[in-house]
């Protein structure tokens, strides 16, 4: 871990720790959190330093994340939303691609990134009406982290071109904008203080200039291979960050009773899904090389057997932690009830198992991957 990752977390994480059980209780948004990290300028911390930013590396930016993840999931989930987002922009511009001026200004300004990828996905939702100059753009965007202190919506919305066929284009949006609104919805079983909310646009006009990526819809683009790479060890970070907090706890509680076979074997099985879980997510951070390879379906394949990998490990690991501590883990009190919630909403992230085994399947068998 680098001297300023290292500075980061010494000073977020007693604060995180102290904040992440009240945040969880009353389901309200790390904004305290938020406040801390613009103070220390993590926002920008991923960006290069030619450009203003940190100089982090994705292997550190994932460090953060997976840390900061032991003391408040719902920061470190948040956070990594923002972060993916300024990862792939990262990759995009070490490769001549506009993001130059993204980058600076979130560097100078420590900007906070909304994305509504995930539930995007290949063929988006909304609506885009051409008109002079540009679009005029209505959608409901769920999953919305970090919304309530957000500057910038990176989304996308479907267009019926008149020729080329259905397109989805890609363009961020201000979260001040006209016709924008964040609607106050995030009540969630888990990461209940991301303010995920739903981000709603009415009739929000977007310039021509504004329009980053056009491509079909519904279908694969070279895009997605590059943020299937970058974006789920960086999002599946703050989860492995979680389930080692969950078996820091178990072994805490369950060494005075070490006698117990019982324990000892749940506590093995966890150790061993612990394992299993770092060797993965350590597999993916090095399938995105510090952002030194080239985009290719095969590579977005591997990423995403690797995040169902780590989504399943990572709840075993606290599963088996509430086994050894046993009906004590069931009190809130003690931390493994609120890790257990947080935990599940590991599956959810794309891609899914199901989807994932189909893309893998078809893959597999020589057929395009959608």
């Amino acid at each position: 871990m680098s001297t300023r990752v290292g500075e980061v977390v010494e000073a977020l994480a007693p604060i995180l720790a102290e904040r992440a059980g009240r945040h969880d209780a009353e389901g309200t948004f790390v904004e305290d959190n938020y406040d801390e990290l613009r103070r220390l300028r993590v926002f920008g911390l991923g960006v290069p330093e030619a450009l203003g930013g940190g100089g982090a590396s994705h292997r550190e930016l994932c460090q953060l994340l997976r840390e900061l993840g032991r003391h408040c999931g719902s920061t470190a989930l948040a956070l990594s939303m923002h972060t993916h987002l300024l990862a792939a922009t990262v990759y995009r511009h070490r490769r001549g691609e506009p993001g130059e001026q993204l980058l600076r200004k979130v560097a100078a300004e420590q900007l906070v990134l909304v994305s509504t990828g995930a539930a995007d996905w290949l063929s988006s939702n909304g609506k885009m009406e051409r008109v002079e100059g540009g679009y005029r753009v209505s959608a409901e965007k769920i999953f919305g982290s970090g919304s309530p202190k957000g500057d910038l919506l990176i989304t996308s919305a479907p267009y019926d071109a008149a020729e080329g066929g259905p397109q989805v284009l890609h363009f961020p949006v201000p979260l001040k904008a006209e016709g924008v609104r964040v609607l106050s919805d995030w009540d969630a079983m888990g990461m209940r203080g991301t303010g995920s909310h739903t981000v709603v646009l009415e009739n929000v006009f977007v310039p021509d200039a504004a329009i980053g990526v056009r491509r079909p819809k519904g279908t694969w683009h070279p895009m997605w291979s590059v943020i299937m790479t970058v974006a789920p060890p960086v999002f599946m970070a703050p989860y492995l960050g979680v389930a080692e907090a969950a078996a820091e706890i178990a072994r805490q509680v369950c060494r005075p009773r070490a006698q117990d076979s019982c324990v000892v074997h749940a506590i093995g099985e966890m150790e061993t899904s612990l394992a299993m879980a770092r060797m993965t997510h350590e597999s993916m951070v090095a399938l995105a090389n510090d952002y030194d390879f080239a985009p290719d379906v095969e590579r977005a394949n591997a990423g995403a057997i690797r995040k169902s990998i780590l989504a399943r490990t990572t709840r075993e690991v606290v599963q088996k932690a509430m086994e050894a501590v046993g009906g004590g883990s069931y009190f809130r009190r003690l931390g493994l009830e609120r890790l257990l919630r947080d935990i599940t909403g590991a599956q959810f992230h794309p891609m899914q198992d199901k989807r994932q085994i189909a893309f893998t399947g078809r893959l597999a068998l020589g057929l395009p991957p959608v």
